[in-house]
């Protein structure tokens, strides 16, 4: 018997109809996409499957979910002053920032941002520390803060394991880094060492953090109701508060504290199988064409990463059966990451829009001059995949919102896909609600936590530091 609410869903989540002339190649392309598509039984599966990795992980049991605590036990609460230093490590760019706080607000930010060459991503990690340590130093005695203690958060988005707040054991390089020789070493320590060495300023690291972690402190100053944080971009990832006494691994004193982050690392949900019943076979090409084969899994599905070769995938398997395309060659869609993600996002707009313009740029860069029924079958393709990540984000941050269990929640999000794609949010919002009946939330996108969510977190560890002293 189905519920009311999951009909309610079920009318929801079906995408328009693909628009063709041809009858017999419109049932076959729509046959070939059904594959992609969920009933509302299979959304309620996926609920229960995240739910169910989620109470393995928080209880130190096998799970496809890390469920890392991150020791910080509270967000900020407007009493943050002073000078602090943030470190965002993630990509080919390396950012150091300076944020002045005043009564918990920004009222000066400065920023710098600092190349790092291939020669420091490969190899060995001390000379990649080292070179850390320079740009700090450079940036510090630049503002003239040499002789100044600064407290320092430190975001570092690869995957690691967290002992304590102040310790981050590398677990893998991922992107374009790989230096073996630090892999299951502090971080923290390695960033401290390298800046001891230089001796030329007084830099006091005091928190590490990832990027998700630092967007939920940094909406908490924006809405005091946030206590999700959600990473839409490249990658994916979540984060939220929990109550203290549902965490077990917990390797440092406790003093007494309700509440704190886990990061969930939520790309890997489904490396260990749970997940298999929604991998299709385009799934799985895409997934043999990545750098990472049979891993991050969930992500593969939603992130801004992967989501363009999903389509390129699907584009290209309806091309070579002769459904697409017919009269024309698709050129270089055929080749492995050429359709980016960004492009779906633009191809998107028309559906927004109503025409065709977009999704002709995008085609034209391809050397392809589509006809009518090519440009509806490609927006039907970006429609299901995009609307597939929708569904996926939606059906976990629904169980996120029945865990916390508090009257309102704000969810702060950030990412480029987010940002970007015109019709996430609004799909989001409509699963949410549907998902989670009851549940009061708002979706709020926040900047730079991994900038100014560092340093509010070097800031509330600064201030525990204090009082446990």
């Amino acid at each position: 018997m189905v519920v009311p609410a999951d009909r309610a869903l079920q009318e929801a989540i079906q995408v328009a109809p693909l628009i063709f002339s041809d009858d017999v190649r419109r049932q076959k392309i729509e046959n070939r996409l059904e594959q992609m598509r969920f009933s509302a039984a299979t959304v309620r599966r996926i609920q229960n499957v995240f739910k169910s990795e989620m109470e393995k992980g928080i209880h130190q049991k096998i799970s496809s979910l890390q469920m890392e605590n991150t020791y910080i036990p509270e967000l900020p609460n407007g009493t943050e002053e002073g000078l602090f230093l943030a470190l965002d490590l993630g990509g080919t760019n390396f950012r150091v920032i300076l944020l002045e706080l005043v009564n918990g607000v920004a009222v000066r930010e400065d920023v710098k941002k600092y190349h790092i060459d291939s020669e420091f991503r490969m190899g060995s990690g001390i000379p990649l520390f080292d070179y850390l340590a320079e740009c700090v130093s450079d940036f510090v005695i630049n503002e003239g803060l040499q002789d100044v203690e600064l407290p320092l958060g430190f975001t570092f988005s690869f995957p690691m394991i967290q002992h304590s707040l102040d310790v981050g054991i590398l677990a893998t390089w991922t992107k374009s880094f790989n230096c073996p020789d630090i892999v299951g070493k502090d971080v923290v320590q390695l960033l401290r060492d390298a800046l001891d060495r230089r001796g030329d300023t007084r830099v006091n690291v005091l928190a590490i953090l990832n990027d998700t972690t630092g967007t939920l402190v940094q909406g908490a100053t924006q809405d005091s109701n946030t206590v999700i944080g959600l990473i839409l971009g490249t990658g994916s990832n979540a984060c939220y508060m929990e109550r203290a006494d549902k965490v077990e691994h917990w390797e440092v004193e406790r003093h007494g504290e309700r509440e704190v982050i886990i990061d969930i690392e939520w790309g890997a949900f489904g490396d260990n199988g749970v997940l298999d019943f929604i991998k299709t076979d385009f799934d799985r090409e895409s997934d043999a064409n990545s750098l990472m084969v049979n891993s991050f899994t969930f992500e593969k599905y939603i992130s801004g990463k992967y989501l363009g070769e999903v389509v390129r995938v699907i584009l290209a398997k309806l091309t070579k059966e002769g459904l697409i395309f017919v009269n024309h060659s698709p050129g270089g869609l055929l080749t492995t990451g050429n359709l980016t993600t960004d492009l779906v996002s633009h191809i998107e707009q028309d559906s927004v829009d109503g025409d065709y313009n977009s999704t002709r740029e995008v085609l034209a860069k391809f050397g392809i001059i589509p006809d009518d029924d090519d440009l509806s079958a490609v927006q039907y393709v970006c429609e299901v995949a995009s609307n597939r990540a929708a569904l996926l984000v939606s059906a976990c941050l629904s169980m996120l919102l029945e865990r916390i269990d508090k009257e309102e929640v704000t969810i702060a999000v950030d990412g480029s896909l987010y940002k970007h794609h015109p019709r996430l949010e609004g799909w989001m919002n409509q699963y949410i609600s549907l998902l989670a009946p009851g549940r009061k939330f708002k979706l709020m996108n926040v900047e730079d936590g991994s900038g100014k969510g560092a340093a509010l977190v070097a800031a509330i560890a600064q201030r525990l530091k204090k009082r446990f002293i």
